[in-house]
């Protein structure tokens, strides 16, 4: 009997040697058995503060996710701090996740100049700066930063459809630009000047403004003044409902185009004057909460749901809210694909392997697809008009 033994043993300690039979489970700072540990920052207060909603959004979403039994038997433990959207202020609290917190990640952190500022330092310390909330394009560079990456539409590509639109239906027009006087305004505003080629002489007059300026009511006179017939609004929440309801008070009525930031119609429209927004045009990506197109619609019956039992104070028609489910929901597509490899290196590996995934948000058609080559998960939009309740869509699904 005992000299059968050996032989089982030996075999049983061969399979335990084996890889199919011992799968071992890799961490980096931030994950165990039991945690993942997701760092966050948004600004809950300052001129952006419209945007907090969305780091709400996701904290209730992981709620939802943890309650459920989280991801592979593990819980999210979201750490969300206030930036204020300041770009020194996103810097210390980002060292603070990395350094005393021990994130696993950074995600959703939100602004251009906040992320910009603390772009550097995560890709040195090779932690990720995961799903962006901002759509420039300098996200999109896996070669020199691949510790980053972005989940919406790129503004250049924004801008771009929103220029070859006016070049279609308005040859002659007399262009008016607002922008925000940062990298995210500019970005915007190259794309669109890249959009409109040749004719980039339409643009009549530019103005910017500070995050910091209280109004842009002055903005709005001087790019009346010039006599333009289409504005272009490149804008945050707060300045964008001013600009609409200024342009309206003051008489101005050019074809309007606001960015898909602030479009939402309970941050921005609604504050500006639902009558005062008739017939402004943007892009749309994800379903909007005020269509009635989506309301049997699946995806947007659990997003209401989950927003009645885990966020219930928060809007139903914040298009800001119906963003923060649709990108919380991909990064835990991400976490679930990373099964026990539980590195950072691996998180970015999953997050650049993206096949066709489908937020339950997302419009018909817009699948997010990344690569290693590749770091702009969504690259499709359609143009919207409001008509005074809700976004219609019109044309065709574009991409770059």
């Amino acid at each position: 009997m005992k000299r059968m033994l050996v032989p089982a043993a030996a075999l049983l300690c061969a399979a335990l040697a084996s890889p199919a039979a011992f799968a071992q489970k890799k961490y980096d700072p931030g994950a165990t058995d039991t945690e993942i540990k997701v760092g966050n920052t948004n600004p809950y207060s300052g001129p952006a503060s419209a945007y907090g909603t969305i780091g709400k959004t996701i904290g209730a979403y992981f709620k939802m996710i943890n309650e459920q039994g989280g991801i592979n038997g593990r819980k999210i433990n979201y750490i969300s701090y206030d930036d204020g959207y300041s770009p020194p202020k996103t810097v210390e609290m980002v060292r603070k996740l990395v350094e005393q917190d021990q994130v696993l990640l950074v995600f959703q952190p939100l602004g251009t100049p906040s992320n910009t500022a603390i772009h550097k330092y995560m890709n040195s310390k090779k932690v990720p700066q995961l799903f962006v909330a901002t759509g420039a394009t300098k996200w999109n560079d896996p070669k020199n930063h691949p510790w980053t990456m972005g989940w919406q539409p790129n503004y250049q590509t924004e801008a771009r459809i929103y220029a070859q639109h006016i070049l279609k239906t308005k040859p002659n027009a007399k262009i008016a630009v607002l922008y925000q006087n940062d990298d995210y305004g500019k970005d915007y505003l190259k794309g669109f000047k890249d959009g409109l080629g040749a004719k980039a002489s339409l643009i009549v007059k530019e103005v910017s403004y500070e995050v910091t300026d209280p109004t842009v009511d002055s903005q709005i006179v001087q790019l009346q003044s010039s006599g333009a017939d289409v504005f272009f609004n490149i804008t945050t929440p707060k300045f964008a409902a001013q600009a609409i309801r200024k342009a309206y008070d003051t008489g101005w009525k050019p074809l309007h185009y606001v960015n898909n930031v602030s479009a939402s119609v309970g941050s921005v429209l609604t504050p500006a004057g639902l009558e005062k927004s008739v017939g402004l045009i943007t892009t749309q990506y994800g379903k909007d909460p005020t269509d009635p197109t989506w309301k049997d619609d699946p995806g947007m019956k659990k997003w209401a749901e989950f927003m009645k039992k885990y966020y219930p104070e928060g809007s139903l028609i914040d298009a800001s809210n119906v963003y923060g489910y649709g990108v919380a929901q991909t990064l835990v597509q991400v976490l679930k694909q990373a099964g026990d490899n539980l590195t950072r290196e691996n998180v970015m590996k999953q997050a650049a392997s993206l096949k066709n995934f489908e937020t339950d948000t997302g419009l018909p058609g817009i699948k997010l697809n990344t690569t290693a080559d590749d770091y702009a998960p969504i690259e499709s939009v359609q143009l919207s008009r409001f008509d005074g309740k809700t976004w219609v869509r019109f044309g065709e699904v574009m991409g770059k």
